[in-house]
């Protein structure tokens, strides 16, 4: 027979009270885990975080100023599964506290401007519909009006299949800012957390100037069985993991939750804007400032070698300046 004490002061605890690890299976309590930052402090698994959360992570206390907060999707398609779509989205917005998977705004990083959208996986997965799209190409559109770098934090499932072909246009429509930003000579940031799949990183969450990931993140077009039967064999564990991506070049850096911050303080420092009339050079050639321009105008500016470098042929202007320029002949054709 258990003794029950009148004077003990332990607490029942609850579920709720703790989180079970997915990577180490450590038990941490919430609020320890909240403290450091949604990070195992047994293992370093980053566990998903909401938008709020993110907020306070990246930006100056009180900097952000959220905008078109009041946009709502629609059911044009009229859609049913097991539910009616607009039952679906009353029941993530009732989950989250959010309208939309994804919110934008403008903050300040250690006091540098800048126009940020971000994603919550928990609204639907994170899936980019109409509004989500229009929330981005505004984010990145005033980030080009005001001339200040823009950042994007991903967290999804993909293009949102509720609203059919509708969600695959905003692939296009999230991507087309990006070229004249790149042209202006505006800096963007992409940030690929867990998850970042399908139609998301098929568009705009793969053409940062710079991509950073967290650990372990996972990242791919589609899921790894689908993938291997796609390509007819198997590949290797882990491949669609930020490490692997990063040893072959697709990621920039790894960054911990941590030094998140710091390091795009860092960033911002480094890939100033350019001035507004900086962007066209004094010859009359409309490339911009991004990573393609400067590559391309470096292979004419300094010639084959360069250009044989990065993988660019560049015609050769003859030395007496007349006639049609002429390609250097490769070894293989000497």
């Amino acid at each position: 027979m258990q003794i029950k004490l009148p004077f003990s002061r332990r607490r029942e605890v609850t579920p709720e009270t703790w989180t079970v690890c997915p990577s180490c299976e450590s038990q941490i309590f919430n609020r320890q885990l909240e403290r450091n930052l949604r990070v195992c402090p047994t293992c370093g698994h980053h566990f998903r975080m909401g938008i709020g959360q993110r907020i306070e992570l990246m930006l100056d206390d009180g900097s952000f100023v959220e905008h078109d907060a009041g946009l709502d999707s629609g059911d044009p398609l009229g859609f049913h599964d097991q539910k009616p779509y607009v039952d679906r989205l009353e029941a993530a917005r009732i989950k989250t506290g959010l309208r939309e998977a994804a919110v934008w705004g403008i903050g300040s990083i250690e006091g540098q401007r800048v126009a940020i959208g971000l994603f919550d996986f928990h609204f639907m997965g994170g899936s980019m519909g109409s509004v989500v799209g229009e929330k981005l190409a505004r984010c990145f559109e005033a980030a080009l009006v005001e001339r200040i770098p823009a950042i994007v934090v991903s967290a999804s499932g993909g293009a949102r299949m509720q609203e059919g072909t509708l969600s695959l246009l905003q692939l296009a429509k999230t991507t087309a800012p990006l070229v004249r930003l790149d042209a202006a000579g505006i800096p963007f940031i992409s940030i690929l957390t867990d998850p970042t799949t399908g139609g998301v990183l098929a568009s705009f969450a793969s053409l940062g100037d710079v991509i950073l990931a967290e650990p372990k993140a996972l990242i791919g077009f589609a899921g790894a069985r689908v993938a291997s039967g796609t390509v007819g064999e198997e590949l290797p564990e882990g491949f669609q993991s930020a490490e692997s991506l990063l040893e072959h070049g697709f990621v920039d850096d790894i960054v911990p939750r941590s030094e998140l911050r710091p390091t795009l303080s860092r960033l911002l420092r480094l890939l100033p804007v350019a001035a507004a009339d900086d962007g066209l050079q004094t010859t009359g050639d409309t490339r911009g400032w991004g990573p393609i321009g400067v590559l391309s105008g470096m292979a004419e500016r300094f010639g084959t070698a360069v250009s044989e470098t990065i993988g660019i042929e560049v015609e050769q202007p003859p030395a007496d300046g007349s006639g049609p320029a002429s390609r250097r002949p490769r070894e293989d054709e000497r």
